[in-house]
């Protein structure tokens, strides 16, 4: 029985896009001695954050919820010569995220607001694209294109002709499409004050590199 003669090659390919948007992550977090202080606590946290958006033109919707927990905090503790666990209370962590189109001045008035927000939130800065299937789309067949490339370069070295596709393999993994700042973005970030006087800031995201594979076998004839 004579086996299908087949070429197997993985094309690969990378681009490099331009984020048109911001994807701002924020936490708010606290303990309280009760459950339900915790969740009264969170709840008030949230507003403020809402009421806060909301001043600078955004709708409540914007302002998405990601996760939220409350659990319970332990300490430990020596009694009588024994180390034990007590309990000191609630811990709660909510984290919201909020997207919007490329705009410095807006990006340093929301940071400056959160600086001087009674809430006292972690947040960090994500810069994305709003179409990212588009992207993956365009990355795949250009990845696909690559292996036919090689698979034609492979078979006229060889002295034979490429056949028919026979099989194509795709991983499907979940590719993340961002591009995170570094240095004195996240400084005047953090700061706030940097921005409080001109609101504005002046950053230029760098491109967003993104990559992928596929692996396709093809007939000999």
């Amino acid at each position: 029985m004579s086996m299908e003669r087949t070429v197997k090659v993985t094309g690969k390919a990378k681009v490099a896009v331009r984020p048109d948007r911001i994807r701002l992550m924020i936490t708010a977090k606290g303990e309280k001695a009760s459950y339900e202080e915790a969740l009264g606590q969170s709840a008030e946290q949230a507003k403020l954050l809402w009421e806060c958006f909301e001043g600078l033109g955004f709708q409540r919707s914007d302002l998405k919820t990601v996760s939220f927990q409350v659990h319970t905090k332990y300490e430990n503790c020596k009694e009588k010569g024994n180390w034990k666990q007590k309990f000191v209370g609630y811990e709660f962590r909510q984290e919201l995220k909020i997207e919007f189109g490329v705009d410095n001045q807006m990006l340093a008035k929301i940071l400056h607001g959160l600086a001087h927000s009674t809430v006292e939130p972690e947040f960090h800065i994500v810069y994305t694209v709003k179409d990212e299937e588009s992207v993956k789309n365009h990355l795949l067949g250009k990845a696909v294109e690559d292996a036919k490339t090689k698979a034609q370069v492979l078979t006229e070295a060889a002295g034979v002709k490429l056949g028919k596709m026979i099989s194509i393999d795709y991983s499907w993994e979940e590719m993340e499409i961002v591009s995170r700042p570094r240095g004195r973005m996240m400084a005047l970030a953090a700061s706030g004050d940097a921005v409080a006087d001109t609101c504005e800031m002046d950053v230029e995201p760098e491109d967003i590199s993104v990559s992928d594979h596929v692996t396709v076998v093809w007939g000999i004839e």
